[in-house]
């Protein structure tokens, strides 16, 4: 490797091996990542710097985060990757779009920041499967938030690709995208070491009570043991007698920055200072700058002189601080002059939004000319899916209104982008300066509404429901489709909180939707739909909502449009399973996970993906079910988020039986779902428990966790689901009433649906509860109309019971029959629990059962697995990355692995093994 035997940093043998080793991991085709964390001037900047030279003899990619530039959305990932954009063609298109976008080379939908994520991700280890790759970053706290996190999806999700990312950074803060990478902690050096330092650059002997102070004043800092030595303060006494400076050894060293640089000429100070407030250290454009300001050429060369910056191909100062010293220290008049000038050279065609940036800080006096460049400003920034950056400027560009309406229009703007850049607090400082200018009624009641949004951001508890209620009921009169949106949203809301509502209940909020449903134009026809299916749903009853259900299942499986799909797919989905309808349902739910795919819409993919599981386990696909839990939960890994309860993580582990893992699940997710505030997750886990007693047997167990599911009507498809489960635990507990109750609500439900599958399900529960010359014909209807379904669990629950009737009338031939078909549909489906039920229910009947075992996948990890399905799909390799936020090299390493646990050769096989 190139750069063997560069010579150590002093005090950093450590810290140098630890590089040298991660540099050995990549040599090796091993990913490795590494946050060296520390003070300003401990030595991050030197580190990355021998790193670089250890590395020389491969690709290093550099870039460093600018005080001035966090608001300018992706500046510094661009500063990394540009030099590999060339590679952007192999990516696939989704990404390369997105990716193009968020630069600004090609115009397009915001892209999803994730799906920039990946197409990062692909583009790096492209660059890297050629030549190793380095990337370091420097002065990472800096880095634009979208930058900052983007490279830190990245990070944590190489595995097998010959690249690193190392970020040099400051102390931990509140909020840090880096935290939880490895780390190496940066410390001050040793007293030996720190004195051989400072001895090494003193240029001569120091009085030792000098030496003394600065040794401590330094602290072991290496930027202050070779900066404080130059200072030369007028109130410091020189002979050594002085008190240390107790203040942070940063203000120091910057205070010394500024001593050397008040030493220089004034043409030189002012020259300094136009380069520390234009960032990206263009030569040209400091020079344009500079005869603007009347400063000569010459004025450089003492700055460059004293070394404290250097003009060559781009400007760079010394070291960070030395430009925020003289950025922070100066005449704000004069910086504002600065800023003007900057503004003025600054190509508005090319570089507009830089030029905006100038703009702003150029003046304090309302300008709407400039307002009106950083409104523009922030609209770019926002198509390239900068959400922060465009809030940014549309607060800068309020503040700079000169009319007080566009002030608070411009402010509202900003409020309601904060918000949707997960800043709240911000938003909510944003909404008092909207609400301070001067609002027409439609405004005022968007401030309103932003308020309530926040709320239900921030909790949803007590406030978050009357707020969104009382904003959609404010709308009304006002604007109409922004009301019928939000009493949708309100209901949404609602059906979330379920029980646990507190302030409005959803058929409260349903109510107020009715009584001010305005008449004429609306905003679209589904959402109309909607409204007009879940309001009766919960004011007039099930059966009043069935036709307005139908509706809008039979709109949205024609709908084309992906913004439309991913808006309502999911209460679309929830209202098809709540009548019955399992082939809409399943519809719903494909194209849901489909499109947010296809349009990189990673946010949304969690809850799309739990949604479409759950198709699966109810169509017995447990292990489709299990593969598309595990993408949920290395789409959230990599977003680090875990914002809603997992519906589909505890409906599978109920089915799949295995109950003290299930029970652990179902306890977990119920308390997430009271720390959440949502109701519908704790019915769906008495749910998921009663499915899980059922199997095993344990039926009052079973009864008591129905009986919770069972008793909140507004829970949409889970209160019915209940019922049916309630029904069967209560037949087989001896709780012969409780069943008829279930029973007859259950009807009210299935006979307004019509369904196969509600009706199949009906005669089923109307079976267990039967008299001795009609189960029979009940059971034989239901297996009918079940076997027409995509409900392949309930079918087996169906021949299950009635092999259980067949065996305990005597019939044990014919109970063998049905039970047969029960257990082969369980051990099919993985259903453990009701699988070993038909196994006891066989045996009773006089049949010895061989249970099956599966070896071959039982070595595999679960990602192993779940990339050995996706290949045996015939995804490639590629395609499987991208799903599962994998580079397709790593994807090819884990199938190497999976080959060699089940000693076969290729993907071909897999179909044979698995």
């Amino acid at each position: 490797m190139s750069g063997q035997g560069r010579k150590q940093l002093r005090g950093r043998r450590h810290e140098c091996n630890a590089l040298e080793e991660l540099a050995s991991k990549v040599e090796a085709g091993q990913s490795s990542a590494l946050v060296l964390r520390g003070e300003a001037g401990i030595g991050k900047s030197a580190l990355l710097d021998h790193l670089a030279g250890h590395v020389a003899g491969y690709r290093v990619a550099r870039s460093a985060g600018a005080e001035s530039e966090m608001e300018l959305p992706f500046a510094g990932l661009h500063q990394l990757c540009a030099p590999f954009l060339g590679h952007a063609a192999s990516l696939p298109l989704p990404q390369r779009e997105a990716l193009t976008t968020a630069f600004g080379v090609s115009t397009g939908p915001p892209p999803d920041r994730f799906l920039v994520g990946l197409a990062v991700l692909g583009l790096l280890t492209e660059v890297a499967a050629e030549k190793p790759l380095f990337c370091l970053v420097d002065d990472a706290q800096w880095l634009d938030r979208v930058s900052a996190q983007t490279l830190a999806f990245v990070t944590r999700r190489m595995l097998a690709e010959p690249l690193a990312l190392v970020f040099a950074t400051r102390e931990l803060k509140a909020r840090d995208e880096f935290a939880g990478l490895p780390e190496l902690t940066i410390d001050g050096l040793d007293n030996s070491d720190a004195l051989a330092l400072l001895a090494s650059d003193a240029g001569g002997p120091l009085d030792e009570r000098v030496r003394d102070r600065i040794l401590a004043e330094a602290r072991g800092n290496p930027l202050a043991l070779l900066e404080l030595p130059h200072s030369r303060e007028e109130t410091e006494p020189l002979d050594g007698f002085g008190l240390p400076d107790p203040g942070p050894v940063t203000g120091r060293i910057e205070r010394s920055y500024l001593e050397r640089v008040r030493s220089l000429p004034p043409a030189t100070q002012r020259l300094l200072l136009a380069a520390a407030a234009e960032p990206i250290g263009d030569v040209t454009l400091l020079r344009r700058a500079a005869a603007l300001l009347d400063i000569g050429p010459e004025a450089a060369a003492p700055a460059v002189a004293a070394g404290l910056f250097d003009i060559s191909a781009l400007v760079r100062f010394k070291h960070p601080l030395l430009r925020s010293a003289i950025y922070r220290s100066a005449d704000l008049a004069e910086l504002r002059e600065i800023h003007r000038v900057l503004a003025e050279v600054t190509d508005p065609g090319h570089d507009p939004d830089r030029r905006a940036w100038h703009l702003a800080r150029s003046t304090v006096r309302p300008d709407e000319a400039i307002a009106a460049e950083l409104e523009s400003s922030a609209v770019r920034a926002q198509a390239r899916g900068g959400t922060a950056a465009a809030a940014a400027f549309l607060a800068h560009a309020a503040v700079l209104s000169p009319q007080p309406q566009r002030k608070a229009t411009r402010a509202l703007a900003a409020a309601q982008a904060k918000l949707r850049a997960g800043a709240p607090a911000a938003a909510r400082d944003l909404l008092s300066l909207a609400e301070s200018g001067v609002l027409d009624e439609t405004g005022r009641a968007r401030v309103h509404l932003t308020h309530a949004q926040i709320a239900f951001v921030g909790s949803r508890g007590a406030e978050a429901l009357p707020l969104l209620l009382a904003a959609a009921q404010r709308l009304v009169p006002l604007d109409v489709d922004l009301a019928r949106e939000t009493f949708l949203d309100t209901v949404s809301a609602a059906m979330f909180a379920g029980r646990l509502a507190v302030g409005a209940t959803v058929r409260e909020v349903a109510e107020a939707a009715q009584r001010t449903s305005p008449s004429g134009t609306r905003l679209s026809r589904n959402v109309d739909l909607l409204m007009d299916a879940l309001a009766p749903r919960f004011t007039s009853g099930y059966r009043a909502a069935v036709a307005g259900a139908r509706d809008v299942v039979t709109g949205l499986r024609q709908e084309t449009d992906p913004e439309q799909v991913l808006r309502w797919s999911w209460l679309g989905g929830a209202l098809a399973a709540d009548m019955w309808d399992d082939e809409g349902w399943t519809e719903l739910a494909t194209r849901h996970v489909q499109t947010t795919r296809t349009v990189g819409a990673l946010t949304e993919l969690p809850l799309a993906l739990h949604s479409r599981s759950v198709v699966h386990t109810f169509a017995g696909e447990l292990d489709a079910a299990e593969l598309l839990l595990a993408e949920s939960l290395s789409v959230q890994e990599a977003a680090g988020s875990n914002s809603f309860t997992p519906y589909g993580t505890i409906t599978l582990a109920a089915w799949q039986g295995r109950e003290r893992e299930a029970v652990t699940l179902i306890r977990a997710s119920q308390d997430e779902a009271i720390n959440r505030g949502e109701g519908a997750g704790l019915s769906v886990g008495h749910r998921a428990a009663a499915v899980l007693y059922n199997g095993l047997g344990r039926y009052e167990e079973a009864l008591d966790s129905a009986r919770q599911a069972s008793a909140h009507p507004q829970d949409v498809a889970v209160y019915n689901w209940g019922l049916t489960e309630l029904v069967e635990a209560a037949v087989r507990s001896g709780h012969r009433e409780a069943a008829e109750a279930a029973l007859a609500e259950l009807t009210r439900a299935t006979e307004a649906a019509g369904t196969d599958w509600a009706l199949g399900v009906q005669a089923r529960s109307q079976a267990l509860l039967g008299q001795e010359d009609s189960a029979e014909e009940l059971y034989r209807e239901a297996i009918e109309r079940l076997g027409r379904t995509r409900v392949r669990t309930d079918l087996a629950r169906a021949h299950l019971v009635y092999g259980e009737w067949l065996r305990r009338q005597n019939r044990r031939v014919d109970a063998r029959e049905q039970l047969r078909v029960a257990h082969t549909l369980f051990s099919q489906f993985g259903a453990g629990a009701f699988a070993e039920r038909s196994v006891r229910e066989l045996r009773a009947a006089g049949e010895t059962v061989t249970r099956r075992t599966g070896v071959a996948a039982a070595t595999l990890t679960p990602q192993e697995t779940q990339i050995a399905q996706l290949a045996r799909a015939g995804l490639t390799n590629t395609e499987i990355g991208a799903q599962l936020f994998l580079s397709p090299h790593t994807v090819e390493w884990h199938l190497r692995k999976v080959y060699a646990k089940l000693n076969i050769t290729s993907r071909r096989l897999l179909h044979t093994v698995l």
